[in-house]
């Protein structure tokens, strides 16, 4: 009885690790990773070179961006040194555009909620920031489509 307690407390243990939500991404027109499901359109997390995020709402043919609307977004990243800073967002143009930055340098792990609208439930998304280009696919790693 105790072995498949333990057995079961490692196993979800394990499915709690960076490595197993990370999952392979989709990449968005602009480059950035493209979320599962967030409604309608889904969402587009792009980092910026000066560390800041751009969230873009991508139609079903996932190449045309449609406007934000009464979506919102909050970051979570939880920083190499411990510290969990939070990341809001506002609209500017067509698009939601983070507040602040992300921490500086990358290898750590981002929590996105996403909100359809104000009273929606809130979709939450959780993969590892890693801003080296990949070999074969030349985007992002958090971005990146390869199988590896």
């Amino acid at each position: 009885m105790k072995t498949s307690i333990l057995t079961i407390l490692a196993a979800v243990a394990l499915a709690l690790t960076p490595a197993a939500y990370a999952g392979k991404a989709e990449a968005g027109p602009n480059k950035g990773r493209l979320l599962e499901n967030t409604g309608a359109a889904r969402a587009e997390f792009k980092v910026n070179d000066d560390h800041t995020v751009t969230v873009t709402f991508i139609g079903a043919d996932k190449k045309t961006a449609t406007p934000a609307a009464a979506q919102s977004i909050t970051v979570i990243a939880d920083g190499k040194d411990g510290k969990k800073a939070k990341v809001e967002f506002e609209k500017k143009g067509d698009v939601l555009v983070s507040k602040g930055k992300l921490p500086e340098g990358d290898g750590y792990n981002i929590a996105v909620q996403v909100k359809e609208k104000a009273d929606a439930k809130p979709q939450n998304f959780r993969f590892k920031l890693d801003l080296s280009i990949c070999e074969k696919c030349k985007l992002q790693e958090y971005a990146c489509t390869c199988d590896d």
